[in-house]
């Protein structure tokens, strides 16, 4: 080694321990949220979750692990035939097969578990938890989830109800007029096809959080996924750190919206850093929408004004109990369980929805 190399090696080692001894004094005087002495549990969840937040905050104040509750919260929608969005009767992919994406995460044990292209089974977010408790792994897809799932018991059955069935066949008859498929009414030459016909692509999805009284937290995303996705397509929801984040020292977070503009910023495990550093949830979820705004610049995803053609909503709770929820536009809610009430409150939002020029 030369006396100049020898030189830059020194100079190189003596700035890396100048800069990690920096960063350890910088990790040391983060402002971490504490647990707060709340009264009782609290939940929340995306607007479609009430009976979720009220099924978790029962259990967690009945002493069940924050995890087996927000499970079971969104269990009740993903067996509810009627909810499009999630789990049986959820929209299908393109071909008209019905394919969950789930994931769990545990505070207390640092531990997550989730699934991808599920087929056959109501509760993805069950199997999701069997992976983080009885494998080496926390992501598996396709069939290999199917198969997983069989082994360890879970019931397959047909996903597609009569209902999701037949807004699939009316979406495969009118999306367009140069294929074989006949609609059973005459389409009107006046109306738009496709998804600017009414057949908007469905993004859907439950997110829940939950917190008990000792500052423990679990969280819980699951999902049909995008209707009428190309089939094996995966979202947000079963991505750690993009449909779900869970801290146990600091918060968790969840997602519902368009996936894909979430996962180019990982945006729960975004809106958890933030936390850790000082910023309020409503603060969080808010940079984190502001954040898939700023990476979203196709033109096939702008108003002519230049702003989102989507929505994306963040859902936050911070250990100390404070909580909240953001979305692109305005309108949104979601659903919380806090002080012995459970209800729905606005999200904070970037853009008024009456100000969009499609």
């Amino acid at each position: 080694m030369t006396d100049l190399s020898r030189r830059d090696f020194l100079q190189s080692a003596a700035a890396a321990a100048a800069l990690a001894g920096a960063l350890n004094q910088s990790l040391a005087e983060e402002p971490t949220p504490t647990a707060l002495k709340v009264s009782g549990p609290v939940v929340i969840s995306s607007a479609n979750g009430l009976r979720a937040t009220e099924k978790a905050a029962e259990m967690i104040a009945a002493g069940a692990d924050t995890l087996d509750a927000v499970i079971a919260g969104v269990n009740i929608v993903e067996e509810d035939p009627n909810d499009n969005s999630v789990g049986y009767g959820g929209l299908p992919n393109e071909d008209g097969i019905v394919e969950l994406d789930s994931s769990v995460m545990h505070g207390p044990s640092c531990r997550a578990g989730a699934v991808g292209a599920l087929r056959n089974i109501k509760t993805p977010s069950q199997v999701a938890k069997v992976v983080m408790e009885r494998t080496d792994h926390i992501f598996l897809v396709g069939e290999g989830a199917l198969r997983f799932a069989r082994s360890h018991g879970f019931k397959e059955c047909d996903l597609l109800t009569e209902e999701s069935r037949k807004l699939w066949l009316d979406w495969k008859e009118h999306h367009s007029d140069k294929d074989n498929w006949i609609p059973s009414e005459v389409p009107d030459p006046n109306k738009r096809s496709d998804a600017r016909r009414g057949f908007a692509f469905t993004y859907g999805t439950i997110s829940c959080l939950g917190l008990n009284t000792a500052g423990d937290l679990s969280g819980v995303t699951t999902t049909s996924g995008l209707s009428y996705k190309l089939p094996g397509r995966v979202g947000d929801s079963p991505i750690i750190g993009a449909g779900l984040y869970v801290d146990n020292e600091v918060g968790a977070a969840g997602s519902t919206g368009r996936g894909e503009a979430n996962i180019k910023i990982c945006g729960t495990h975004m809106i958890v850093e933030a936390m850790r550093h000082g910023a309020t949830p409503a603060e969080a979820t808010l940079q984190a929408v502001q954040r898939a705004v700023h990476h979203t610049t196709e033109k096939r995803l702008l108003h002519l004004d230049g702003r989102p053609n989507f929505d994306l909503k963040f859902y936050a709770l911070a250990k100390d109990g404070r909580f909240a929820g953001a979305s692109i536009w305005s309108g949104g809610k979601f659903a919380v369980y806090a002080d012995g009430k459970n209800r729905l409150e606005e999200c904070a939002f970037l853009f008024q929805r009456a100000e969009v020029k499609p």
